[in-house]
């Protein structure tokens, strides 16, 4: 089924403590992002990806799409000062009103068998994001003080990417913006509006590259899918 998606690319990764963009970090040799952005690259249902980048990286961005030969990417909008606002500059560049996705640049193990089952189920249902089940046994807790043991099993960890009708996509990041409301995902704005966002079983390759322990996850899952490709 066709899409498109949406990649921010904006922020800094602070966490990652490498004094620039973590996106434009190497595994293997080649940029974090690039990482991502080959797989939508080489998936047929894939129309388009609009980067989202901040001003200062578009040349370098440009130059690196060039040389990896990434000829997909239909638009490099500006990012802002929030993941929010980078995907609703993109949003907004949206064409049509198929299935659109939000996917965060630092997760370069997103597979293509995920992507047409969040695709199926968001023309289906309207919404859907990736998830796993939550595998420890978490606690509430004031301060350092233990409140309480939360039951796990309707938990949920979600990842990206996150799939939208692009009416809908568009509808939920205009009520922010026009309220002012700044929330921890996609599927966020669309649950505060009442809106169904149905969850599709992901796997736990699917990291988000956010520390630089998450570097050495990274090479291992790499090790992993060639050994199952000998």
């Amino acid at each position: 089924m066709p899409y498109q998606v949406i990649i921010p690319a904006a922020g800094q990764g602070k966490r990652m403590g490498a004094g620039k963009n973590k996106l434009l970090l190497e595994i293997r040799g080649v940029p974090v992002f690039i990482h991502t952005l080959r797989v939508f690259e080489s998936d047929p249902d894939c129309t388009g990806i609009l980067l989202a980048v901040n001003p200062s990286e578009k040349a370098e961005i440009q130059e690196l799409l060039a040389f990896y030969d990434i000829k997909k990417v239909i638009g490099l909008v500006p990012g802002g000062s929030e993941r929010q606002y980078s995907v609703y500059n993109a949003v907004k560049e949206l064409q049509g009103d198929g299935i659109a996705m939000v996917h965060d640049a630092a997760r370069p193990f997103i597979d293509q068998h995920l992507i047409r089952k969040l695709t199926e189920a968001a023309d289906q249902d309207g919404s859907a994001v990736l998830a796993v089940p939550v595998k420890d046994t978490v606690k509430k807790a004031a301060g350092n003080q233990i409140l309480e043991t939360v039951e796990r099993s309707s938990l949920w960890a979600v990842q990206t990417p996150q799939a939208f009708r692009v009416s809908t996509l568009l509808h939920i990041h205009q009520k922010a913006a026009e309220e002012d409301y700044l929330g921890t995902d996609d599927a966020s704005l669309a649950e505060r509006l009442g809106i169904p966002v149905k969850i599709v079983e992901g796997n736990y390759d699917n990291i988000k590259l956010t520390t630089p322990e998450d570097l050495y996850f990274a090479e291992a899952i790499i090790r992993k899918r060639e050994a199952r490709s000998n």
